[in-house]
């Protein structure tokens, strides 16, 4: 159990935590939530004893392992097999003291151990990580320095989670894993045996992965039980009912001022007018919580062309006349919401680029409009902005003739204010700089935007504004995204990148997360492989019936969680005196949301018992 107890802290006299408390219960996987800046990633350090608190108090059980990813490993010439072993500081140390130990009774206690932490699988257990963070096996054997600073984050990610600390602490680990990745990972987490602290605006891997929400809030710690979908409405009406507090509580205040001020000198009724100066002394406006700055991104409207706006045909793409996908024949409409699918190394960036003009085809034509323009995000612009100079330089480059007023109203269309146009660039924090780019990407209002991971630094307020603003963009979207909730709400079509080729999936999003999860290679099982003997009429019959019952036991649960769901966002439920019964019903919402995760899968199964049987 974590206990953080009346802890206070400030950074530069600007304080972050003031008498705030929290217990985490053993096991729990927790998603710790907060608007950018309030102190998420410092509460870790406070935790890991890196920093020294001003009062309170962190504890834990005696001997407890507090594990995180604080940086990559360091390019070297450690294969990545035996890097990720290292870091079960414990099974290496054992290990090396059974090569030396003469001991008979050492000996056996080392093996005895050794036995207890399942040392012997760790090469397949390390390897089933590394595997499902995008290694190929091959991969797994070469040293750290052939592999980029992003990838040896992943290198240091898998490290973590294979010595499985007592407390894991993860700060916004998706950020550097692609949508195949970021699924192992949400997987991974929902078996890990042991307490998992996520700092993450990622809605769906706060949905799954975690069962509880710790909210990081004017410089308080509040915990919720449930998903972060309960949390969000539990918190809503929360605000509401506050809201509707103070509302009551203004107008009885300008009730009695009202008397206070006609009557205070009238002899008569100078007794009541200070009984009620009193009471309005004693009248106190419910504290609600800071909200968010204003979240918005205001994307310049395009001129329509007529379609299509791009088609390859037959077209390759690659470089040093090495082709990485061919046979493309593929078109854009402006109205297109697209997302491309598949591994990493698939092609999926290269695409990106020839459709921005980055990469010329090798062969084969490629066909644009002749007034197309094209707005491009990938995640490394963010890094290659120039820290010395502010947003408004940045702005001014691309638009020198306008005036400073028209400049600072772009940059206020992307939330980025007045104080923030004049602060220089590495001053500014990872959202305003990803604000930032995102507005030097669409200034020429581009008829398709090819955006690569643009949510990686992006807060979940600034997530939904993304989404709203891109459901409302009229030009064409090409999203590349680890953030499956923003795909969901965006894309409308899929594109799988895989084996050199490009083509639709015409499943959804939730079939391939299924998919990734069911194979290390998911995407082989999209040709179901011939049965080696055709099943009977009577088990065909049999089979079909347990389909129709996961089904119907899949249905009742959504339905089971939609009125739970009513129930939680009544904000009668959270009034004094009914803090119990909140705290059952939010209970009883996660105990329907981790049926419905067994009944979804289990309907998946019997899906593909059928299909087999049937193939």
């Amino acid at each position: 159990m974590l206990k953080i107890e009346n802890i206070t802290y400030a950074i530069n006299g600007r304080p972050l935590f003031e008498n705030a408390s929290a217990v985490i219960p053993t096991g729990h996987k927790v998603g710790l939530v907060g608007r950018n800046g309030t102190g998420k990633t410092t509460l870790f350090r406070l935790i890991r004893g890196e920093l020294s608190l001003e009062s309170g108090a962190i504890s834990m059980p005696k001997q407890s392992r507090i594990g995180g990813v604080a940086q990559e490993v360091p390019s070297n010439e450690v294969s990545l097999i035996n890097t990720v072993l290292a870091a079960d500081t414990e099974r290496s140390s054992l290990l090396a003291e059974s090569e030396t130990a003469t001991d008979a009774g050492r000996i056996a206690d080392i093996q005895t151990r050794l036995n207890d932490i399942n040392a012997w699988s760790a090469d397949a257990r390390a390897g089933s990580i590394l595997r499902g963070l995008g290694f190929t096996h091959a991969e797994q054997q070469q040293p750290c320095s052939a592999f980029s600073g992003g990838w040896r984050m992943r290198v240091a990610l898998a490290g973590v989670l294979f010595s499985q600390p007592d407390l894991l602490l993860l700060d916004e680990p998706t950020n550097y894993l692609d949508l195949e990745g970021a699924l192992w990972l949400e997987n991974y987490l929902g078996r890990y045996p042991h307490t998992v602290i996520i700092v993450s605006h990622d809605r769906a891997l706060l949905n799954r992965a975690v069962g509880s929400i710790l909210h990081l809030e004017d410089r308080k710690l509040t915990f919720y039980q449930g998903v972060y979908d309960t949390f969000a409405a539990t918190r809503t009406a929360r605000l509401a009912m506050a809201d509707a507090e103070n509302r009551k509580t203004e107008a009885r205040r300008a009730h009695l001022q009202s008397f206070v001020d006609r009557f205070r000198y009238t002899a008569s009724k100078a007794k009541q007018a200070q009984s009620r100066l009193k009471m309005l002394d004693g009248l106190k406006t419910i504290s609600t919580p800071q909200e968010a700055a204003l979240k918005r991104f205001s994307f310049p409207k395009p001129e329509e062309l007529s379609p299509p706006i791009v088609v390859l045909e037959n077209a390759s793409v690659g470089y040093d006349d090495k082709a990485v996908l061919k046979r493309l024949n593929l078109r854009i409409d402006q109205d297109d919401r697209i997302a491309l699918l598949g591994r990493n190394g698939e092609g999926k960036s290269t695409l990106a680029k020839l459709l921005s003009g980055r990469l010329e085809p090798m062969d084969g034509r490629m066909t644009t409009s002749n007034k197309l323009r094209v707005g491009f995000f990938a995640q490394h612009q963010v890094d290659e902005l120039y820290v010395d100079e502010t947003p408004i330089d940045h702005i001014r480059r691309l638009r020198p003739s306008e005036a400073p007023s028209r400049l600072r109203a772009r940059l206020g269309g992307f939330g980025i204010g007045a104080e923030q146009a004049e602060t220089l660039v590495g001053k500014l924090s990872g959202g305003q700089k990803a604000r930032l780019s995102l507005m030097l990407a669409t200034i020429d209002a581009p008829h398709l935007l090819i955006l690569d991971e643009p949510t990686n630094h992006l807060d979940i307020e600034s997530r939904e504004a993304l989404v709203e603003a891109l459901t409302a963009y009229t030009g064409a979207v090409i999203l590349v995204s680890h953030d499956m909730h923003l795909l969901s709400m965006v894309a409308d079509r899929l594109w799988l990148v895989k084996d050199g080729h490009v083509a639709p999936y015409d499943e959804d999003l939730q079939a391939y997360r299924k998919l990734l999860l069911s194979s290390d290679k998911p995407a082989d099982k999209q040709k179901p492989k011939p049965a080696v003997k055709r099943a009977s009429r009577d088990q065909v019959l049999g089979l079909r019936s347990d389909v129709r019952k996961c089904e119907e036991r899949v249905t009742k649960l959504n339905q089971m969680r939609d009125k739970l769901a009513t129930k939680l966002a009544d904000p009668e439920l959270y009034e004094d005196g009914k803090a119990g019964e909140a705290e059952v019903w939010q209970k009883k919402y996660a105990e329907v949301m981790n049926a419905l995760d067994r009944a979804e899968a289990m309907w998946m199964a019997a899906l593909e018992k059928l299909e087999k049987a049937t193939g």
